[in-house]
């Protein structure tokens, strides 16, 4: 590979050159004359697209909520995460960062719950000692996406403001996304100097903690001789106040 040293760089096929940029350096390499390709890499190849556009739906959703700044290799990492869970195992995507270099759990050793309601928890705790800042801003975003149609049915998001230190009493926060599709949650959490955010990276902090698909609720119906089932309106799991395992060993992809 070389380094693109000029003034004006640029990522993409050109002729038969590709640009490309890593860890925010500018890269070109030269396409292969003739690319040989087994059953294999092209299983491979299939996964990785359908994965690559579902992360690309939902960084589309959330972007415009979402306050921090992502680390320069989120966009691989989040097309791991999709890799990694497997198609159709989209709550595998819960705990991803989008900023690597910090976790909410860094903020609230109690992990906040987000119930079938649209209300996010977060129980009553004891901050951790951040002296130098006087606030946390917490800010849940919720998305519905239908991945089939790879469509945005919705966004929602709410914020507050809660101590950096002491005793925390908790708080809830709604959001309302209504209509058919996943249900991705995140929440980002940001420490204030008085009503400023700071702009160190290790003090922000954007995780989804929630991966929630509709689900049937069977009832039953008695006739004289039989029963049958008919289905009710969608119901969502309660996500349980521990900290999802974050996804790991990312392998960013040239």
């Amino acid at each position: 590979m070389a380094k693109q040293n000029s003034l004006i760089t640029f990522t993409g096929k050109l002729g038969n050159i590709i640009g490309y940029c890593r860890d925010g350096q500018y890269y070109l390499r030269s396409m292969p004359e003739k690319v040989r390709q087994t059953n294999a890499t092209r299983q491979a190849a299939k996964r990785f697209g359908i994965a690559s556009k579902q992360a690309a739906l939902i960084r589309r959703a959330v972007g415009p909520d979402l306050d921090i700044p992502c680390d320069g290799n989120h966009v691989n990492r989040l097309n791991r995460a999709f890799l990694l869970a497997g198609i159709g195992n989209t709550k595998g995507i819960t705990g991803f960062r989008f900023n690597q270099h910090t976790g909410i759990e860094q903020f609230l050793p109690v992990a906040p719950r987000f119930t079938r309601d649209g209300v996010l928890h977060i129980p009553a705790q004891t901050m951790p000692q951040y002296r130098q800042f006087t606030a946390l801003e917490v800010k849940v975003i919720a998305t519905r996406v239908d991945f089939a149609s790879r469509r945005i049915i919705g966004v929602d998001a709410a914020m507050t403001v809660i101590p950096a230190m002491g005793v925390f009493t908790g708080t809830t926060l709604s959001v309302e996304v209504p209509g058919n599709g996943m249900l991705v949650v995140i929440v980002q959490i940001r420490a204030l100097n008085g009503d400023v955010p700071t702009n160190n990276r290790h003090y922000q902090a954007a995780d989804i903690i929630a991966v929630l698909e509709p689900q049937t609720k069977q009832v039953y119906h008695s006739q004289k001789h039989s029963a049958y089932l008919t289905s009710a309106p969608a119901i969502y799991d309660v996500v349980a106040s521990t900290y999802p395992h974050s996804p790991d060993s990312y392998i960013q992809r040239e």
